[in-house]
């Protein structure tokens, strides 16, 4: 078992209107020698936009703006930005975040130089109907069966309304792999993967020809009891010695509901479709009482990570009410997931 430290809440709702009902989920980056959090911001009726705040170290928090960075501004995410997760590749900050409608959770993206001014260009996955899905995954055999049974139409949809497939949890790699773009998205049950040269290639005709070859995209599914009933993407990878450090998110039901835990895997570093190692148990899950008690129960989701050293510092969303953090040592993490290579 890797040793694991839980440090505690970082960052706690306030008075003000668009942070009122709770913080989470965290998009962390340490840029120029200052630790920067973009967090979802909770407002009442589940409005979500997204804060900024500074850290003077890794828990402490030295400015936090009074007002949301990035906010709804499209029909698309009328009801909320979700989610945020960031790397900088080059000189651009890459942001995704999920937008939500009211009835459509899509992962989206927003580009910036300076972490304050966002160019958004709007959701990057795919916009495809679930009966067009179910279509084109009937080449697919057991998979196919098994992402039918998964995604159904949402009971909430309205008839007058374009109901589109969930795709979230939409994180891209820190750097360019061969010249390509790669991020990870999540339908649910498993991870997916995906690469491109440039955003513009996410089109109509991308998507087709991904989902006609679906099967090969496919980097984790759930394997162990706590992620048995889905899994998803957390932080941004880590590159590695011996490989890309992906901590994500498994989620098991159980009497009391879903159970969220954090989780780790090291994907192949020139090849990241493949998976190296994985944990068998979770990093760590729902134990504090503000963890096992908020807007949602029994949640731990990571969504950011900061390396001092050989010490790395895990953001995550703690009951979808607060921000929290732990810390462990990446080398004793990493020496464990390689006990138990595929």
């Amino acid at each position: 078992m890797v040793s694991l430290k839980k440090d505690g809440i970082i960052l706690r709702k306030t008075t003000l209107d668009f942070e009122s009902e709770g913080v989470l989920n965290p998009a962390v980056i340490k840029d120029n020698g200052k630790i920067h959090l973009l967090y979802r911001a909770v407002a009442k009726n589940n409005f979500s936009s997204i804060g900024y705040c500074i850290l003077s170290d890794y828990k402490t928090i030295k400015t936090r703006l009074s007002n949301p960075v990035i906010i709804p501004e499209f029909e698309y995410e009328k009801h909320g930005v979700e989610d945020p997760r960031i790397v900088k590749i080059d000189h651009l900050f890459y942001l995704t975040y999920t937008s939500y409608d009211g009835v459509n959770a899509l992962g989206a993206l927003a580009l910036s130089e300076d972490l304050i001014s966002w160019k958004k260009l709007g959701i990057i996955v795919p916009k495809i109907p679930y009966k067009k899905f179910r279509l084109l995954l009937k080449s697919q055999g057991e998979i196919g069966e098994k992402y039918r049974r998964f995604n159904t139409l949402p009971s909430i949809h309205k008839k007058n309304k374009d109901v589109f497939l969930w795709d979230k949890n939409v994180i891209f790699f820190p750097r360019k792999i061969k010249g390509k773009l790669y991020f990870l998205h999540r339908i649910r049950p498993d991870i997916q993967i995906a690469s491109i040269e440039n955003i513009e290639d996410l089109n109509t005709d991308f998507w087709k020809d991904y989902f006609l070859h679906f099967k090969e995209y496919i980097v984790l599914s759930p394997r162990y009891e706590h992620e048995v009933s889905y899994i998803g993407g957390g932080c941004p990878p880590i590159e590695t010695e011996h490989g890309w450090l992906l901590i994500y998110h498994g989620v098991q039901d159980t009497i009391e509901g879903y159970v969220y835990s954090a989780c780790a895997a090291l994907l192949n570093l020139d090849n990241p479709e493949k998976a190296i190692s994985r944990l068998p148990y979770p990093l760590f899950k729902p134990e504090e009482k503000w963890e096992q008690r908020g807007e949602v129960n029994n949640v731990c989701f990571p969504t950011g990570t900061i390396l001092k050293g050989d010490t790395l510092y895990i953001y995550y969303g703690a009951a979808d009410k607060r921000v929290a953090v732990a810390s462990l040592n990446i080398q004793e993490l990493l020496k464990e997931l390689l006990q138990y290579t595929s």
